[in-house]
């Protein structure tokens, strides 16, 4: 099993959106409350040189870092990479959606829509090959996902507790605590999911 703990976006048109839509968030954050660096650094739990090297858009951001940039400025990770959503409503084209993790053998992780704010709901699509593991520390109090497996199985940790979730399957898994997802079996895993979380 290939265990990779917060696997980074991929080089590529995705990766190099995200980057600068992060960079800009994150500078347009610190000019309007006047907050240094190292205030940022502290709030939201990232080293002063990643919020560096973040602002100078040479940063690859893993999707538990983008959670906890956009928790600490309190709005949502769709909000950073454009696929919030507004009234009333707003189509977001197969091109505009963006890949957050792409695996070791293929697999990827999309944010297909999620709404504004700090109180954030996100609907993901994951693909997986055999043997490859997404691992993430934990969400806010009270974060739920809700998970549905279209193809595959679905092995999911939450915690010191393992799971497995075959096709056609669902669960709800309260994520504040660290949990993984891993493609289990000889089959890829496809599987949507979506995450309730509350602003810290």
């Amino acid at each position: 099993m290939n265990k990779k703990v917060n696997i980074t976006t991929d080089s590529g048109a995705d990766a190099s959106v995200i980057n600068e839509a992060l960079s800009a968030a994150v500078r347009q954050y610190r000019s309007q409350k006047k907050m240094s660096l190292d205030e940022l650094s502290r709030l939201a739990g990232v080293s002063k040189g990643m919020l560096v090297e973040i602002e100078a858009c040479r940063a690859n951001p893993s999707i538990a870092l983008l959670c906890r940039l956009a928790a600490a400025m309190g709005v949502s990770v769709a909000d950073i990479v454009n696929v919030a959503s507004s009234p009333c409503v707003r189509i977001i084209t197969a091109e505009d959606i963006p890949c957050l993790w792409r695996g070791e053998l293929g697999g990827s992780a999309r944010l297909l829509a999620g709404t504004s704010g700090p109180d954030m709901v996100e609907l993901w699509e994951w693909k997986m090959h055999p043997g490859e593991t997404f691992e993430t520390g934990s969400h806010a109090t009270g974060t739920h996902e809700l998970l549905h497996v279209v193809q595959g199985s679905l092995h999911l940790t939450v915690g010191e507790e393992s799971f497995t979730i075959g096709k056609g399957a669902a669960a709800v898994a309260r994520t504040d605590k660290p949990h993984s997802y891993t493609c289990e079996g000889d089959d890829p895993l496809i599987f949507t999911m979506t995450v309730s979380e509350r602003a810290r």
